[in-house]
């Protein structure tokens, strides 16, 4: 799909008195060829919003054509029970910080118990080391020994519950101070998606809900992109495909800037086809922009592959089978350089003194 941008040609052109046949000598020119596209503009970051959540659309708190930051608002969805759970877990936070610090009755009430213990076996530890010190010396009896004994065995197991008993309960108390935070931030961020952000600084380009209306997360809500930039999507037949590299440069004419040109510069070629139409997405980008642009504008492009100057060329239609023509002395097979749409270099077969005869 090959289009020229300058193919103005001039052949002299001889008609032949014995067979009307109309012939021509090649021509010294430049020559320049080029891949053809059609063009699409679109701004540059282009991308649908979507909602995280179901629910029903409170407002848009923009309007289309507005400039938007990044981060900011764009629509809030109705959101009365995420703020509620939202509330509730925070109040769960709260008090799970407080009965983990120790300000509540929980850990403070064993920590006194322990104490209680811990004097309790320091006491038993006396009386039990006194009374073993009087049963070494043969005083007393051994049912005092053995009470003393046990009594003091008692209070340590006492001591050693209450410690294993604080530390799990102090376990338990942080992990469900963990879960509660947890929670809270899951709430939170619940309550975020109710509120749909804009990703990027930009451009609200469409808005598809109005108040009232169901919102869900298969639906875009806006559309939004640079406000800008914007880029030359342009989609190339796969037999041209190979021909085209980054830093290309292209022409382009937009229906809504008749007979004005441009000229950009080959961006981004995309490796995945088309299946529906067999074409590849190149993107491009101006090099000087047109004043006034919108989504969706319309026009075509030629991305130049490459050009030589002063080359001898003839015109595509005296051609026959692709690489042969028609010469006083029969027909001849020449080799082909470049080609626009309407010429092609003759590298070799003839010569610029050489007729050549259009074929029926």
């Amino acid at each position: 799909m090959h289009k020229p941008i300058l193919w103005m040609l001039f052949f002299i052109i001889f008609v032949s008195c014995n067979n009307n046949e109309e012939k021509i000598l090649p021509a010294t020119t430049d020559i320049t060829e080029s891949v053809y596209s059609s063009v699409t503009i679109q701004p540059d970051s282009l991308y649908q919003v979507y909602a995280a959540v179901n629910g029903i659309l409170d407002k848009n708190l923009v309007e289309e054509g507005d400039i938007i930051e990044k981060e900011k608002p764009i629509i809030q969805i109705i959101n009365s029970n995420p703020k509620l759970n939202t509330e509730n877990a925070k109040l769960s936070l709260d008090l799970a910080k407080k009965n983990y610090t120790g300000n509540a009755a929980i850990l403070s009430s064993i920590e006194e118990e322990m104490k209680a213990a811990a004097l309790k076996m320091t006491n038993d530890s006396i009386n039990y080391c006194r009374q073993k010190n009087l049963w070494n010396q043969q005083i007393g009896s051994k049912v005092e020994y053995d009470t003393k004994k046990l009594a003091y065995e008692l209070s340590t197991n006492a001591m050693d519950l209450l410690k294993n008993k604080y530390d799990r309960t102090k376990e338990q108390l942080q992990t469900q101070l963990k879960q509660a935070e947890n929670n809270y931030k899951t709430s939170l961020i619940t309550t975020k998606d109710f509120t749909v952000n804009s990703k990027i600084n930009g451009k609200i380009y469409a808005l598809y809900k109005n108040p009232g209306e169901i919102v869900n997360t298969l639906e875009p809500l806006a559309s939004i992109g640079s406000a800008t930039v914007f880029v030359i999507e342009m989609l190339v037949d796969e037999v041209d495909i190979v021909q085209l590299k980054k830093g290309q440069k292209a022409i382009i004419t937009l229906d809504a800037y008749n007979g004005e040109v441009f000229t950009a510069k080959v961006s981004k070629i995309y490796p995945k086809k088309d299946e529906r139409n067999q074409t590849f997405m190149v993107e491009a980008l101006f090099d000087q922009s047109p004043k006034v642009l919108y989504p969706g504008l319309s026009g075509e492009a030629n991305i130049m592959i490459d050009s030589k100057k002063k080359v001898l060329t003839i015109p595509k239609q005296y051609l026959i089978d692709d690489s042969k023509v028609k010469t006083e002395n029969g027909i001849v097979e020449i080799v082909i350089g470049l080609q626009s749409m309407d010429t092609v270099e003759v590298v070799s077969g003839i010569t610029k003194e050489t007729w050549i005869y259009k074929p029926e």
